[in-house]
């Protein structure tokens, strides 16, 4: 029988304590409603309780929107063993639901408490039961557990024993220094499960030694019901187990375990987080990475051409993505084909063989090559009309004085007619295509909507280094890149703009 597992999502809560990471209040209102609304995770973990006056605030209207759409059982907040000043908080903020953080290890008793298992045990009795009286259910951290079974397993049991008498919903099994091995984390697990079979567990994996989605895998091998995971892996040190990985590994390897997360919302998801936060995200991390649907080697590209023998149960369109095909020293016929295919150019086996070398001979210099690229390539390789550049930025005259709106001053060569224009703007950039606005709207023509800007210098260089402008625009339904680079960060964004403009006339 199918047994489903719950997704607790702690982002907005653990995910925040990644160095240097603060939510607005804004933010965390946003990213949980996509949580649960766009991912449809089961809870959210959004806060600790008693942070500040902004962390306050941030829960309220957090609660205040999850109350008017029925999403209140679904909203958490860490609390304390504090004698009640959390419960107190948790009632103001309009929380229903307390995930108490208690001891589940002898040496974080006896050292940071400094108190008795019974002494500790009738503060947890006491929080419980004051949050239930108002209204407030509870699940229990048994924070430092993973150590707490290697070297005070009495005191675990001793402490479970206690715990299943109480009115709680779960109990919280956090590897918090990430110690486990995926070989420990499936022993402590059935052990738990198997000796109170009517308990919920739910487990919450740390990636210190890249081992969080292994030991969630044996965690849901040994009968855990729920998980706390995280966008991206944010969190603390190395982080906590990431979400979209987690979600592929379950779907992909244990089938007769069902989870209500929506796949196809992970990548955009991720971005949004990642957008929000400035946390960026490694271009090889799975799922969510920028390379992982690449393929580089032409041999590659030639197998998913010859019946998919380089793909696996990860297709990108899963994930509300698509294969690429990389070009450079590396690439083949078959990637410059599938690039080709996918601008609807169709190249004679002779030509298509220049644009290869063409591709390979500047992969070796280093440069970068991309599908956009390609009918500049072709152009100057084979010397023909094929998307032969039409547009020209001609002459301009960027003028920025302090106190005043930046102007431009633009002449645009399209095929061989001349057009000029004067614009301002809210920068120079800006100035400039809003010059080129009027002179496309002049001769109903469109350009695309700008929706990604990225400036970037060689690391290491100093305020004299060339910085390539790359801006993602979108088109219709189509999505694509122009690189410009200059010295001048305005210069390099037009030379983009221009390649963009040359793509879209021809």
């Amino acid at each position: 029988m199918n047994r489903t597992i719950e997704i607790m999502d702690t982002t907005l809560r653990d995910g925040e304590q990644t160095s240097g990471m603060s939510f607005s209040s804004s933010e965390k209102l946003t990213i949980a409603k996509l949580l649960i609304e766009e991912l449809n995770v089961d809870r959210i973990e959004i806060a600790s309780a008693r942070v500040s006056e902004g962390e306050f605030q941030a829960v309220t209207n957090i609660t205040n929107w999850a109350k008017n759409n029925n999403y209140l059982n679904r909203i958490e907040v860490l609390s304390f063993v504090d004698n009640g000043l959390s419960i107190e908080w948790l009632s103001n903020a309009g929380v229903k639901v307390q995930n108490l953080l208690t001891k589940g290890s002898l040496n974080h008793l006896t050292h940071q408490l400094k108190k008795t298992p019974k002494e500790h045990f009738q503060d947890v009795y006491n929080s419980v039961y004051s949050a239930n009286e108002i209204g407030i259910s509870t699940n229990v951290y048994l924070e430092d557990w993973s150590n707490g079974m290697r070297h005070s397993t009495d005191y675990v049991f001793e402490y479970l024993d206690f715990l299943s008498k109480l009115p709680i919903q779960r109990i919280l099994l956090p590897d918090t220094l990430g110690v486990l091995s995926p070989k420990e984390t499936y022993d402590y697990i059935s052990l738990i499960i198997n000796k109170y079979p009517d308990i919920h567990f739910d487990f919450h994996a740390h990636n210190d030694y890249d081992l969080s989605v292994s030991n969630v895998l044996e965690s849901l091998n040994a009968g855990c019901h729920g998980l706390h995971l995280t966008v991206n892996g944010m969190g603390e040190r190395a982080g906590n187990a990431p979400m979209a990985s987690v979600a592929a590994v379950i779907r992909d390897f244990l089938p007769d375990l069902k989870i209500n997360l929506q796949e196809k919302s992970l990548y955009k998801v991720s971005n949004l987080v990642s957008a929000f936060t400035g946390f960026k995200i490694p271009a090889n991390k799975p799922i969510v990475g920028e390379n992982v649907f690449t393929q580089t080697a032409g041999i590659h590209a030639d197998g998913d051409s010859k019946n998919n023998l380089y793909f696996n149960d990860l297709l990108p369109e899963r994930f509300g993505r698509t294969r690429e095909y990389a070009l450079g020293k590396t690439s083949g016929k078959a990637n410059i084909k599938k690039n080709l295919e996918k601008l609807g150019i169709t190249l004679n086996e002779e030509d298509l063989k220049k644009i290869t070398k063409r591709v390979i001979e500047l992969g070796d210099k280093k440069e970068k090559v991309t599908a956009d690229d390609l009918p500049y390539i072709i152009s100057d390789v084979l010397s023909n009309s094929v998307n032969k550049k039409r547009v020209f930025v001609s002459s301009y005259s960027l003028k920025h004085t302090m106190g005043e709106h930046p102007s431009v001053y633009l002449e645009l060569k399209i095929d061989d007619k001349f057009y000029n224009k004067t614009a301002v703007g809210d920068g120079q950039f800006n100035a400039f295509i809003n010059a080129v606005n009027e002179i496309y709207n002049t001769n109903n023509l469109k350009i695309p909507n700008l929706v990604d800007y990225l400036v970037t210098i060689p690391r290491g260089s100093t305020s004299d280094a060339l910085c390539e402008t790359i801006i993602t625009w979108r088109n219709n339904t189509n999505e694509f890149t122009t690189r410009g680079l200059d010295s001048d960060q305005t210069v390099s964004a037009i030379k983009a703009t221009e390649k963009m403009l040359n793509i879209i006339i021809n």
